[in-house]
């Protein structure tokens, strides 16, 4: 018998290690020495998953993964091997991608075992490469043995014949003049790169799950400094594949749960450079009072009353027009500041604000302070932000000439202002019984 060497030891102790653990995933009750567990056998696995491998196909493009009936071929192209453009895709991927496997299931066991790692190389590379060493663990019948490692070499052989699909959607447009020259038309739809979705759904999953964004949010939560990078990912899809048996599209898409990731694909929404006037300040209702919207609003209303209209229904409604807008604006300055600010803004040392205002603006915050929490929930503060606001209305009102503004009117913006400010449902029907009663 031939001596093996070291490293066709190492080989032959991962395929043993790995046929052991697969028969003891499958007979866990039963007896080493039974008919069920001769299949096993060393040799005898090794045959049989030479023989099935017949039944599966390496691939990096799962034809499948466009529609589950498809009836067309995947392909399996090294991304090395692909013409370079400039945009990402498969080619991007160089020398490192994950091999795909698609066919009958029931031989996806065999694509496992292939996938075993000795000398930081897989068996399905080494078989590629014909490896005596990988031969000498295989059989001692060194014709045996490269019938073997030729099958296995066979799974991401490329087939010579290829066939299209109409479920395979390879929709072609004419984009030059020759409608009869194949050159002229640009591919639509190219086929579904299941390498290049496995690597962007690992990518993805780090960033979302992994320990070191787990530790950047940590830091943000707690308001410490964090020097390593951050990554994240805005605006996420997921299409499932293959429904509730995701492995009959593909192993890798099995692997995944179906999961493929979409990225977002929408235009940016362009923000204003200006910062909301939150911080190094008592109350922001000066700035809001302030701003182009109000103050266009408060002209017109306090115009509007010094003329000490008749109190007919057109003047009502048109007074409660004004209102409206008002209110609006509010509505609007609220969403900048929430729209404009990370969650959890109010605890920087340079927010001065009141606390109603605090918990008006910054609502987020109340997920990760439990004092915060019970202040929103059970607090005074909508009614202290409408408080504010009525003040604060007066006040513009008296500069804009309306010198007989009084309680009176301090108690009827109290009350419109209320509803417009962003609050627990409870308070909300209380306030809107309230204002029924009037």
């Amino acid at each position: 018998m031939q001596q093996l060497s070291i490293r066709a030891r190492a080989f032959q102790q991962a395929i043993a290690t790995f046929i052991t653990t697969r028969r003891d995933e499958k007979l866990k009750n039963e007896a080493e020495d039974s008919p069920a567990a001769a299949k096993y056998d060393y040799a005898m696995w090794l045959e049989d998953a030479a023989r099935r491998v017949a039944q599966i196909q390496g691939a990096t493009h799962a034809a499948k993964a466009t529609h589950s009936s498809s009836g067309g071929s995947s392909l399996y192209i090294r991304p090395d091997d692909l013409p370079k453009r400039k945009e990402i895709g498969s080619h991007s991927l160089g020398s490192h991608f994950a091999v795909d496997v698609v066919g009958n299931a029931a031989a996806l066991d065999v694509f496992k075992f292939l996938k075993t790692t000795v000398d930081n190389k897989t068996l399905l590379a080494w078989a590629e490469a014909g490896d005596p060493d990988f031969k000498a663990a295989l059989s001692p019948d060194a014709q045996q043995a490269q019938s073997w490692i030729t099958a296995f070499a066979g799974l991401v052989t490329s087939r010579e014949n290829f066939n299209s699909h109409a479920l395979m959607k390879q929709l072609y447009w004419l984009t030059g003049d020759e409608p009869t020259d194949d050159s002229h038309y640009s591919l639509l739809q190219p086929l579904f790169s299941s390498a290049l979705a496995h690597t962007v759904h690992a990518s993805i999953q780090e960033s979302r799950f992994g320990e070191q964004n787990a530790l950047a949010r940590q830091a943000f939560r707690k308001r410490q400094p964090y020097d390593q990078e951050y990554q994240d990912y805005k605006g996420l899809a997921v299409r499932k594949l293959g429904g509730t048996k995701p492995q009959n599209v593909s192993q890798l898409n099995s692997e995944r749960g179906g999961v493929n990731y979409l990225l977002s694909s929408l235009p940016p929404q362009w923000r204003s450079q200006r910062k909301p006037p939150v911080f190094n300040r008592d109350t922001v209702m000066t700035a809001f009072f302030k701003g182009v919207d109000a103050a266009s609003v408060v002209r017109k209303l306090a115009g509007f009353l010094k003329k000490d209209p008749p109190p007919t229904l057109e003047t009502r409604e048109y007074r409660q027009e004004l209102e409206q807008e008002l209110a609006s604006a509010l509505v609007n300055f609220e969403a900048g500041v929430k729209d404009a600010l990370p969650a959890g803004w109010s605890v920087a040392p340079t927010c001065h604000l009141a606390l109603c205002e605090q918990l008006w603006l910054d609502p987020e915050r109340a997920a990760h302070d439990e004092d915060f929490r019970k202040a929103y929930e059970w607090g005074d503060w909508p009614d202290e932000v409408a408080q504010r606001f009525a003040n604060h209305l007066n006040a513009a009102l008296r500069q804009a000439g309306l010198t007989a503004v009084a309680d009176t009117e301090y108690t009827h913006w109290v009350r419109q202002v209320l509803l417009s400010v962003a609050w627990p449902v409870p308070r909300r029907r209380r306030a809107e019984r309230s204002a029924g009663n009037e």
